[in-house]
């Protein structure tokens, strides 16, 4: 699960030495260097971009669930827009912890993990992009057990809930009037065994993941989609310092570019996106390729909207911005969209190559 979500330390401490993390954070940036490379963009400009290796934090291992940025490395993206190495560190990770110590420039993460260290923390992040319109976070149970259909189905149940989606789920919780001294909170991992063991009644997963995994058994599943019962909000965030915004606004771009060609791939050929996965870069994961085509597919249902048709691949519109922001002052997160978001580089992005909102073309 890609926990996109609030995975590792859902708190992050930035105390006085975090002040100078973050003056050091774009000389520990893995080589991307500075905007003065010889390159107006990575999207265009006279001379070629040299941003030098990129360190991308992933916030799952590597599964069909970062297709687009497979089919952006091996298709060559990553390298016209200026990149030596794009290196993709497997999670489970928020990102926040290594966006905040320098080891990550890049981040995909959630914006509920996100705005939490940025409310609470002063943490200084923002979301430049969404791979996903809608979360995939679910409360899947079995038709013949637990059955949770809605937030009042959990009161009195058993749920596996994994350490790095604790704070996710406590949301879910506030978010729907339901007390923790309701239910069980059982600690559990990402295998949905203990779900079709009876050990839980229900288990915080991935529509694009777990959900599958169960039904490919021919177990009649329930889900209880998160964005449909108080928290939309959006995730597979593309998640950078306001420090590498400043000083590093061009390699973003680049980066931004890439990553548009390389989910534009995605979106036209699932199934080679999971191929990538299963052969090439979870090579050594042993995934199943019907499992991993299956989720290739139902993710790129979450990637694209009426919003994305009209203005391109991973936009977060106002409205939606809105939508998360909310969200995140239901659950006692005071913020303004301007504290966790900047869509400017994207804008930039868009209106200096058009041709990249046709994503369907």
């Amino acid at each position: 699960m890609a926990r996109l979500t609030l995975k590792t330390a859902r708190r992050i401490a930035l105390t006085a030495g975090a002040a100078a993390v973050a003056l050091s954070l774009a000389a520990c940036a893995g080589g991307s260097g500075d905007t003065g490379s010889g390159s107006t963009t990575g999207s265009g400009g006279s001379e070629a971009a040299d941003y030098g290796d990129l360190n991308l934090q992933l916030s799952w291992i590597k599964n069909e669930e970062f297709a687009g940025e497979f089919f952006a490395d091996s298709n060559g993206y990553y390298d016209e827009a200026g990149f030596s190495e794009v290196v993709m560190t497997a999670g489970p990770s928020t990102g926040t912890a290594e966006l905040l110590s320098g080891s990550a420039d890049v981040a995909l993460s959630d914006s509920v993990s996100v705005g939490t260290v940025v409310a609470n923390e002063e943490a200084p992040l923002k979301i430049i992009g969404a791979t996903f319109q809608a979360n995939p976070f679910t409360i899947l149970s079995l038709a013949d057990g637990g059955n949770i259909a809605t937030p009042e189905d959990m009161i009195g149940k058993r749920i596996g809930v994994q350490a790095s989606n604790s704070s996710l789920f406590t949301a879910l919780l506030a978010a729907n009037d339901i007390d923790e001294s309701e239910l069980t909170i059982v600690p559990v991992d990402y295998d949905p065994s203990v779900l079709v063991n009876g050990d839980v009644d229900g288990f915080v997963a991935y529509v694009t993941n777990e959900a599958i995994t169960v039904s490919m058994q021919g177990i009649e599943t329930t889900t209880l989609n998160f964005a449909d019962n108080g928290l939309p909000f959006v995730a597979e965030t593309v998640t950078v310092t306001d420090q590498t915004i400043a000083e590093n606004r061009e390699m973003l771009k680049a980066f931004l570019v890439a990553e548009i060609k390389g989910w534009t791939d995605q979106l036209a050929d699932p199934e080679e996106g999971a191929r990538l996965a299963v052969e090439e870069y979870g090579v050594d994961l042993d995934l199943e390729m019907e499992k991993a085509i299956a989720g290739s597919e139902a993710q790129n249902e979450l990637a694209v909207s009426a919003d994305t048709e009209e203005g391109g691949l991973f936009v977060i519109t106002e409205e939606l911005q809105e939508q998360t922001v909310a969200t995140l002052k239901a659950v006692g997160l005071d913020l303004e969209a301007s504290d966790l978001f900047d869509l400017s580089l994207l804008a930039e992005v868009y209106e200096e190559n058009p041709d990249l909102i046709d994503y369907a073309g």
